[in-house]
């Protein structure tokens, strides 16, 4: 699913490039929640690895080997906040709609 994710993000970064100027205020929300996605993969790719390879094996306790937490002031909701972002624009940037409703959904199934 991560890189379903991430064409997406690849897919909006295209149209971006060619939607031609773009307002400040939709470039900053935008930017932001580029961020945060990047920062929840990595966070998920940080995770994974630091999984047990074989199953049965008995973890570190958490005392000594902390899982790390989530930030959820910039990764709390972020599909809601793609599909905001999408409706807020939607009239102004009709061709970013799509990828942007599209990232919403891929963000929403993944429970994010």
């Amino acid at each position: 699913m991560d890189n379903h994710l991430k064409a997406s993000l690849q897919d909006l970064q295209g149209k971006l490039a060619v939607a031609g100027p773009v307002d400040e205020e939709l470039k900053s929300l935008l930017l932001r929640l580029d961020g945060d996605i990047q920062s929840l993969l990595a966070r998920r790719q940080g995770m994974a690895a630091a999984a047990p390879a074989v199953a049965g094996v008995a973890t570190v306790p958490a005392a000594i080997n902390p899982v790390p937490e989530v930030e959820e002031s910039t990764t709390y909701g972020l599909a809601e906040r793609t599909q905001e972002i999408s409706a807020k624009f939607a009239a102004q940037h009709p061709t970013l709609e799509p990828a942007l409703r599209e990232l919403g959904r891929i963000l929403s199934n993944m429970g994010i």
